[in-house]
């Protein structure tokens, strides 16, 4: 009696962990379970953790809560400018509701790639190509409300969506490119422009200051043929001024003789200024000289 009562426990035990084996379901802390008894939607949403369902009656289907990272296939179109481009993009999305995402649509997924790949086409024919290359972020923020307009009845709310690389024509890209370096030559010419006017006006200040005081001329003269002269690899010429010349001629010449209109005391004094003269030329040519050495 003792070992049928034994035995009818033990098979009851074995029988109730079947039960529990084949009723458990464990559900992790990034899903959601929705329970499904005789093909209708039961109770609520099963939270993580251990689960119990009827076996051969309810059927649970799990679902992912995280963020799921969607490539959008590249999509050729024709802005509006009529460019063709080739954009693809990135989706970030999540479940939100996840008895919508089972009970109201087929295939979450795969619904809000379509989905994507529609609107990025629709955001393409509406757009200009310089919104494209620069103007992402206003696109991006367009996009999103397009995709997640519909994605909300299906339990699903698009976190995210980017508009990673917008492939042109060759031809478009070198006329880009010619565009940019000619604008690029242009203000080039207009800061050259620019600074030679700038110049220009102090030129005509120096100038003026220097035509007031004539001997600064002959200084700055000087002083570039001394930067010139410091480098010691090239040949100088040296304009020397007609004035000069004509000082030195009239110095070498001998006094000119007037008998019977100048006495000896005038033409001592004409001689003595001549070789004054000469020796004035004398210093100026050895003037020259050095500076031109140095």
């Amino acid at each position: 009696m003792v070992e049928e009562l034994v035995g009818v426990v033990a098979a009851v035990g074995a029988g109730a962990l079947v039960y529990v084996a084949s009723a458990a379901r464990v559900v992790k802390q990034y899903e959601r379970g929705v329970v499904f008894r005789l093909g209708r939607l039961h109770g609520d949403v099963r939270r993580p953790g251990f689960n119990l369902v009827v076996p051969a009656v309810d059927r649970m289907r799990k679902v992912n809560l995280q963020i799921v990272t969607m490539p959008i296939p590249a999509q050729e179109g024709i802005t509006r400018d009529n460019v063709t481009v080739r954009v693809d993009a990135v989706v970030y999305f999540k479940v939100v509701d996840p008895a919508a995402a089972i009970v109201n649509v087929e295939d979450y997924r795969f619904a809000v790639s379509q989905m994507a790949q529609t609107s990025l086409r629709s955001i393409i024919g509406k757009s200009e190509l310089d919104d494209l290359l620069s103007n992402r972020e206003k696109l991006n923020q367009g996009l999103e409300l397009m995709i997640d307009s519909p994605a909300v009845e299906w339990g699903v709310t698009i976190d995210r969506v980017e508009i990673k690389d917008v492939s042109l024509p060759d031809t478009m890209k070198r006329s880009m490119a010619r565009q940019a370096e000619a604008d690029r030559e242009r203000r080039a010419r207009l800061i050259n422009a620019d600074a030679e006017y700038q110049a220009s006006k102090k030129l005509a200040q120096a100038a003026r200051q220097m035509a007031d005081t004539p001997s600064a001329l002959q200084l700055r003269l000087l002083q570039t043929v001394m930067a010139v002269a410091a480098e010691k690899n090239s040949t100088l010429v040296l304009p020397i001024p007609v004035e000069l010349l004509r000082f030195l001629e009239r110095g070498q010449q001998p006094p000119a003789q007037s008998p019977g209109h100048a006495g000896a005391a005038e033409q001592a004094e004409i001689a003595e200024g001549a070789v004054d003269r000469t020796e004035q030329a004398e210093e100026a040519m050895e003037q020259l000289r050095r500076a031109v050495e140095q």
